[in-house]
């Protein structure tokens, strides 16, 4: 058996055994054509971890009978570009082409990503980078602009499971030599631990066949010894993962799914998310969310971050499972966030419109003089303490209507009530 981590060793040789990414290397598809016709181009891959990245850029490499350099954002900087364009530069004036892979691309700083653009643009060398995170926000426009973006998925149950497969029957370069079973059991455990990563999948496999001392079979036992203290699941704090995660934990409550949004406020928690973040995030969703079709709701958000911030975990996450719960069960309504954001909108608008005058304060005599507060009716004193007619808004905003509750929860009576008033307002001639 060749040396070497299994990963490596069951690296493809050609596209054929290459294991997922379907939408991009199925027959036909426009990638694949450029690959197999040796014609590449100057590319990045965005996708998480373990879902081929590297694996293709080598195999592009192989096609194309391009020299395969290699650069790590990590670990390098514009010298080290230089250095590798130089080689480039050699390569092409010797007839042959380079192929630069660019592995976290996205660590690159803006001055270090220039540097990549004289060479990308003339056609020195390939340029095929790797990134986790999404590219738009990560790499700069000149350079993202001389690059055509693949997005790679996760690498499904089944696809793994055929790579486990290979890997364990293959004979060279894989476990087949050792004649090893896998019982069922721990080929659902292996997929399950492996979370979409091939890579992670194969290194599960193989400490799991060294864990097993003589034994024929790899069994749960010895996968579940094997994963023990393994990664966590995709989360990346602060990552894509991180807003994709809380953008759908936001959207299940507001969709009126407590199985969903409890579904992700597990991944979140169980991904390493700092849970008062959570806590925080559940607030907003009461006021943007829910409102005043049921005010209850912000209450429960600020016990359940209060409780965190006292009880910590794990007691203090239940109160936030209890609050996101809640939250997605309950009457939604974003009228007061929408009034609310058309006020500010108009506020800043039309700038500092003056305060009418009958609801300025006149704590001085020259006030009283001037006519601050004149006129000006105390609805308590009013039936139903509403003084149908009265202004409360700039001359020039007169008539506006930012908040119109829903017919939902709460907000149903608030709305007739409304409708009582505003019928009284036309009784007293405004309209």
């Amino acid at each position: 058996m060749e040396a070497g981590p299994l990963a490596d060793r069951m690296r493809p040789a050609h596209l054929d055994e290459f294991v997922g990414q379907s939408h991009l290397l199925a027959p036909g598809k426009a990638l694949r054509q450029a690959i197999e016709g040796g014609r590449p181009h100057s590319m990045l891959f965005w996708g998480p971890p373990g879902t081929g990245k590297t694996t293709l850029a080598r195999l592009i490499a192989v096609y194309a009978d391009a020299e395969f350099l290699t650069l790590s954002a990590v670990m390098s900087g514009v010298k080290e570009i230089r250095s590798a364009a130089n080689q480039a530069s050699e390569n092409l004036a010797a007839g042959r082409r380079t192929l630069l892979f660019v592995d976290e691309a996205h660590r690159f700083n803006k001055s270090q990503q220039d540097a990549f653009l004289p060479y990308v643009e003339d056609g020195t060398l390939i340029f095929v980078g790797a990134t986790t995170e999404n590219p738009s926000f990560e790499l700069n426009n000149a350079l993202l602009s001389r690059l055509r973006t693949y997005v790679l998925r996760r690498i499904e149950g089944e696809e793994l499971g055929a790579l486990v497969d290979r890997a364990l029957a293959d004979g060279q370069r894989g476990l087949g030599e050792r004649q090893l079973g896998l019982s069922r059991e721990a080929r659902t455990l292996l997929l399950d631990a492996a979370d979409g990563d091939a890579r992670t999948a194969l290194s599960l496999l193989e400490v799991a066949s060294d864990l097993c001392d003589g034994h024929a079979t790899l069994t749960r036992e010895l996968v579940q010894e094997a994963a023990a203290g393994g990664a966590r699941l995709r989360f990346d704090n602060g990552g894509d993962a991180f807003y994709d995660q809380i953008s759908a934990l936001h959207k299940a409550v507001r969709g009126s799914s407590p199985d969903g949004a409890l579904y992700w406020l597990a991944r979140m928690l169980e991904g390493g998310c700092d849970p008062l973040y959570i806590a925080r995030r559940v607030v907003r969703m009461a006021s943007e969310d829910i409102g005043n079709a049921d005010p209850r709701g912000l209450s429960v958000a600020l016990d359940a971050w209060q409780a965190q911030e006292r009880l910590g975990s794990p007691e203090g996450e239940l109160t936030i499972a209890h609050a996101v719960a809640y939250l997605a069960s309950v009457p939604k309504s974003n009228a007061v966030y929408t009034a609310f954001n058309a006020a500010m909108a108009e506020a800043r608008q039309y700038g500092s419109l003056e305060v009418p005058v009958h609801l300025r304060n006149a704590p001085t005599r020259l006030m009283k003089e001037l006519g601050y507060g004149h006129a000006y009716r105390y609805a308590h004193d009013e039936p139903e303490a509403y003084a149908a007619g009265e202004q409360y808004l700039p001359d020039e905003l007169v008539g506006r209507r930012y908040y119109e509750p829903t017919d939902r929860g709460l907000e149903q009576r608030i709305q007739q009530r409304f409708e009582r008033l505003r019928a009284r307002d036309r009784d007293a001639g405004d309209v």
